[in-house]
């Protein structure tokens, strides 16, 4: 008898989600069924179901890849995980562990990998499929809803602060205070670092203070820069933008000091401004930064373990998935949204406020 689960699938790039039941999927050799217990929603998925990126995902699919769920099922030749153990699913679903960059630690940049939810299904269902050598073991008695924002925004927004190498002391600052934006900034003073935030929305602003930032600026304001640069001593020596924004992008240079790195997460589309005379002059590196590697997303959970990081959340159920998304569009949301699998149709609580959890 072939079990059966509800899903929202993506049939048609551009068109709401369908909530389906679908069959169960079996796990393979080396993979492991995890009942979904909380699944984020990231800008991504919304990438991934308008098939705006250059590469498409194949349809039909599900998206989803910040996943917190329990083992439900081993395949063959799995022995390090059993069936009701805690575990994560992140954006990277599965390397080639062959190639020079993961055998030098880098899997994030294989060129064989596949992705939860863009190449494989994903945790916008009751149970999916994940590699066992790429899934992180969560805490016992983890909050599942509070973990899931950490296995994408969490792990991006803390190995981009690596990236930028700023010290203990030094000034960081933060472009964008969305989903990756607010916890960065926990991250950020975790590591003992001095945090100036940027966004132009003022709830976001508010959201930058209440998660611990030094300061809040307005990034659209005429004095922003300036105003870096007087309270930084110089401008900051590091500068994530995790803002979809292109001026975003070109306002990072403007505001860091010399020998400053720029870490780049966001993707907006098209391209952005570079003065050749700022970077050359000031020394400033730009360098991407994408996703975390299997160390890196153990190491952001950790800080979450402790404590020292907390997603603001609104927890919806799955049905209201198009709902979030639109929101997520229009920029309505504040911190994450996280599809709890446990809650039904149309709560109150999943009209709630945002909240630390």
């Amino acid at each position: 008898m072939v079990m059966l689960m509800r899903a929202a699938v993506v049939r048609t790039f551009g068109k709401p989600l369908t909530i389906e039941q679908v069959p169960v999927p079996v796990p393979g050799p080396g993979e492991v069924l995890v009942k979904v217990k909380a699944s984020g929603v990231c800008h991504t998925d919304l990438h991934a179901v308008d098939g705006d990126w250059p590469v498409r995902p194949t349809l039909p699919f599900i998206p989803g890849h910040e996943v917190a769920g329990i083992v439900a099922a081993l395949g063959a030749n799995v022995t390090n995980f059993k069936e009701g153990d805690a575990v994560g699913v992140a954006w990277l679903h599965d390397a080639c562990l062959r190639c020079e960059y993961c055998e030098s630690g880098w899997e994030t940049l294989c060129e064989h990998q596949h992705n939860t939810g863009y190449s494989c299904n994903g945790g916008f269902a009751e149970y999916m499929i994940a590699d066992a050598a790429f899934v992180a073991r969560l805490p016992n008695h983890i909050d599942f809803a509070e973990i899931a924002p950490i296995l994408c925004a969490g792990v991006t927004s803390y190995k981009g602060l690596k990236e930028t190498e700023a010290q203990p002391g030094e000034w960081v600052a933060i472009s964008g205070v969305g989903g990756l934006g607010h916890v960065g900034i926990q991250y950020a003073k975790a590591m003992g670092l001095k945090v100036i935030a940027l966004d132009i929305v003022p709830e976001k602003l508010n959201l930058a203070r209440m998660a611990g930032a030094d300061f809040a600026i307005n990034a659209a304001m005429p004095d922003a820069v300036p105003e870096v640069i007087k309270v930084t001593g110089g401008g900051a020596h590091g500068v994530l933008v995790t803002a979809v924004s292109t001026a975003a992008f070109s306002q990072a240079i403007s505001i860091a000091r010399r020998k400053a790195t720029i870490s780049l997460v966001g993707l907006p589309p098209g391209q952005f401004a570079t003065p050749i005379f700022d970077v050359v002059l000031k020394r400033i590196t730009l360098r991407g930064s994408i996703v975390g590697t299997r160390q890196d997303l153990d190491e952001a959970i950790a800080f979450a373990a402790d404590r020292k990081v907390k997603a603001v959340i609104r927890r919806a159920p799955l049905e209201d998935i198009n709902g979030v998304l639109a929101d997520l569009k229009q920029a309505k949301v504040q911190g994450r949204v996280v599809l709890d699998m446990a809650m039904g149709v149309s709560t109150n609580r999943a009209k709630s406020e945002p909240s630390y959890v």
